[in-house]
């Protein structure tokens, strides 16, 4: 989990600072209108809504902004699909990418150029499947909070993970308890920045500084593709690598 951890709560930080900030912001944006469009305009009701709306605020986006992409699902007439690709990159390193697109065989055409010229390797769907499990991922600012009430508080939720990193709670829980978890956060009073369901690994790779590097440059080709929502893979973040990426 630590290498998993620590990608994910450093493109968290990442994100909120860096020139990809308008890039994030687009496709937070998406996934709002689409969240809306597929299970309706009302966050209190669609789960999927609620949590784009705190991604997006825990990304400092201006609620005029929220409410705009809302808005937009009734206006949007783009026919989104989900679908994702799995596959394998130079040193045997995992990788599964989520994209929502309207436009599936631009979509696919340019996943299969990032495989191709980066020396990976494109899978069927379904062929990595064993090598990650979904589950829920909630950062929480730590502020004021206790460690370990924070921790007694959730027990009753079936949270499987609790790190804390800078300031950061990061809570993992298992696919069927994360909208209690959330729920859960929310009564005790708690912000929460971000609240995701990711891909996991089992187990992850560590490599050489030289071939992490490598891996992290492609991971970022993917994620600067419009179409692509989400990548996870199996690499193993180290101090390192993450001192090297600046």
């Amino acid at each position: 989990m630590s290498g998993h951890s620590k990608w994910s709560t450093i493109k968290h930080k990442k994100g909120a600072a860096d020139a990809k900030r308008a890039k994030i912001f687009t496709k937070l944006i998406k996934e709002i209108t689409v969240s809306a469009q597929m299970g309706g305009l009302d966050a209190d009701s669609n789960p999927r809504l609620r949590s784009a709306i705190q991604n997006a605020k825990g990304m400092n986006m201006p609620k005029d902004t929220i409410d705009r992409a809302i808005n937009k699902a009734n206006r949007d007439e783009a026919s989104w699909q989900e679908t994702t690709f799995e596959g394998y990159l130079p040193h045997g390193i995992a990788i599964f990418v989520e994209c929502l697109t309207d436009n599936n065989n631009r979509t696919v055409s340019n996943v299969r150029a990032i495989f191709t010229k980066r020396s990976g390797s494109l899978g069927t769907n379904g062929s990595l499947a064993f090598l990650f499990e979904r589950k829920g991922v909630i950062i929480v600012p730590q502020g004021d909070t206790d460690p370990d009430e924070f921790e007694l508080e959730l027990i009753d939720v079936g949270v499987e993970d609790i790190e804390l990193n800078e300031g950061t709670f990061m809570v993992t829980t298992p696919l069927e308890e994360f909208h209690n978890a959330q729920k859960k956060l929310q009564e005790m009073g708690l912000e929460i920045e971000s609240a995701e369901l990711q891909r996991i690994p089992h187990e992850t790779k560590e490599l050489t500084l030289e071939e992490s590097l490598q891996i992290l440059k492609i991971i970022e080709a993917f994620e600067d593709d419009d179409d692509v929502q989400n990548v996870y893979h199996n690499l193993e973040i180290t101090d390192e690598a993450l001192n090297a990426m600046g």
